[in-house]
């Protein structure tokens, strides 16, 4: 068998090609922009995953989709958004029609009280899960979007496993020899630590920054890990949409 190069987020579902999945939400947004009256701005409250790699964040998240009917913005999703110069700025234009007057200076503010110093690269990605956030309510996962978001406005989940955990889990996903997947997580956990160092000036998130921290080899069924992140984020926001 040959051997595939492991990228984060995988699990053994079919999920839409990123253009079509895009394009779907652009359409849903501009359509409700246009039918709602103008709103003051209250952010939505967002569910941010952040994880270590190969531990089933996306599954998890697709899985309150599912029950819940919320958006999930992933890693790939969130970049193809916010490097693509037409989608970034068509996402802020949606942004000013549902809460007209407010963008720029919420932007700023927001921005602002990172503890982080913003280059190019990362300023677009706040701007784009800024933005994405006040059409929300969404499910993050990944980039680090827990950081750029109002604090009390985010239920920040912190997913982890041990390394044995992780490589077994992709391991039987992939179909592949579990000493090939732990290089393969050997190097996506280099990468990652890369963004998070590239990003925020530094490599990892402490637990002490998140409401609730699952370690998934005590938690290995998916459904019940997504039951308990649902119950969570009703308890500290009230009901999500059924």
């Amino acid at each position: 068998m040959s051997e595939k190069k492991y990228q984060p987020g995988y699990y053994d579902a079919e999920r839409p090609d990123i253009k079509s999945l895009v394009d779907r939400f652009f359409q849903a947004w501009e359509k409700e922009a246009r039918a709602m009256g103008k709103e003051e701005l209250v952010l939505p409250p967002n569910i941010c995953f952040s994880r270590k790699i190969g531990v089933g964040a996306l599954e998890i998240a697709d899985l309150i989709a599912q029950d819940t009917g919320l958006s999930v913005m992933d890693r790939e999703i969130i970049e193809y958004i916010s490097i693509a110069a037409d989608l970034s700025t068509r996402t802020v234009k949606i942004f000013d029609e549902r809460y007209p007057g407010t963008g720029t200076n919420f932007f700023n503010m927001i921005l602002g009280e990172g503890s982080f110093v913003l280059n190019d690269f990362s300023r677009q990605l706040a701007q784009a899960i800024v933005a994405l956030a006040g059409l929300g309510p969404l499910v993050f996962v990944g980039r680090g979007a827990h950081l750029f978001l109002p604090r009390d406005r985010v239920l920040a989940v912190r997913l982890v496993g041990t390394k044995e955990y992780r490589v077994k889990r992709v391991a039987s996903i992939m179909g592949q020899d579990e000493k090939v997947i732990k290089k393969e997580i050997d190097r996506v956990d280099s990468e990652q630590a890369q963004f998070f160092k590239k990003v925020f000036g530094r490599s990892d998130a402490p637990n002490e920054e998140f409401d609730l921290v699952i370690v998934r080899d005590h938690f290995q069924d998916s459904r019940q890990t997504a039951t308990l992140i649902k119950q969570a984020y009703e308890m500290k926001f009230g009901p999500l949409p059924k």
